[in-house]
């Protein structure tokens, strides 16, 4: 199955520090197959503004590559098992990449 690097797209997430659960969701979206590949990074720290107060906190950023067709079962999904509030959910289209690898994400998240 060919995919136009169009129909690929990343999508950023944020989950607390501790790696366990980070892990969990990523295995999750995996096994669920609204995603090819999540990578869990190390711990940072993130700033930003929560009801009206500037805040710190120690984080890991999630990257996830699946398709454009998932993107609303991977909504569902992170809706269900991210911890925060509100979390952060950002979809970035990928506009061009390696047509193997492209064609090997489209090939492992399930289709509709």
């Amino acid at each position: 199955m060919t995919h136009e690097p169009s129909t690929v797209v990343i999508a950023l997430t944020t989950m607390p520090a501790e790696e366990s659960q980070a892990v969990q969701v990523a295995r999750a979206l995996v096994d669920r197959q609204v995603a090819a590949c999540v990578n869990v990074l190390a711990p940072m720290i993130s700033t930003y503004r929560w009801q009206g107060v500037v805040e710190q906190a120690t984080e890991r950023q999630i990257v996830i590559k699946t398709t454009r067709a998932r993107v609303a079962d991977l909504k569902n999904v992170l809706a269900e098992l991210h911890p925060y509030d509100v979390p952060e959910l950002l979809i970035l289209d990928v506009a061009d990449g390696g047509k193997t690898y492209l064609e090997w994400v489209g090939e492992n998240v399930g289709h509709l």
